[in-house]
């Protein structure tokens, strides 16, 4: 069972009556890292280069700290394709604009 931001983990041992689960929780940064991820790794996967490449791309031109994270709230509740086309709309805007 998965429930983001926390996540429940249960392994049960054969016909054992002991069970061990454990909670952890996740951060808002980290949430918002694991974004960030996903944007670079969605974008890289449609630009069919790697995820290194956008990276060091969106970093030059400071897309992350610039735009990714300030408008997260607004960009997470978009689809990946969603995301990912209007990530790599932006990136090549900003980088004619360098």
């Amino acid at each position: 069972m998965i429930e983001s931001p926390y996540f429940s983990l249960s392994l049960p041992h054969n016909n054992c009556r002991y069970r061990m689960e454990q909670l952890v929780e996740i951060s808002k940064t980290q949430v918002i890292m694991a974004f960030v991820a996903t944007c670079i790794e969605s974008s890289a996967r449609l630009l069919n280069t790697t995820y290194q490449e956008v990276y060091h791309r969106m970093k030059r031109v400071g897309m992350i700290e610039r735009y990714i994270i300030p408008h997260y709230e607004s960009l997470h509740t978009e689809s990946r394709e969603s995301i990912a086309n209007g990530m790599i709309e932006c990136l090549n805007q900003w980088e004619k604009s360098k």
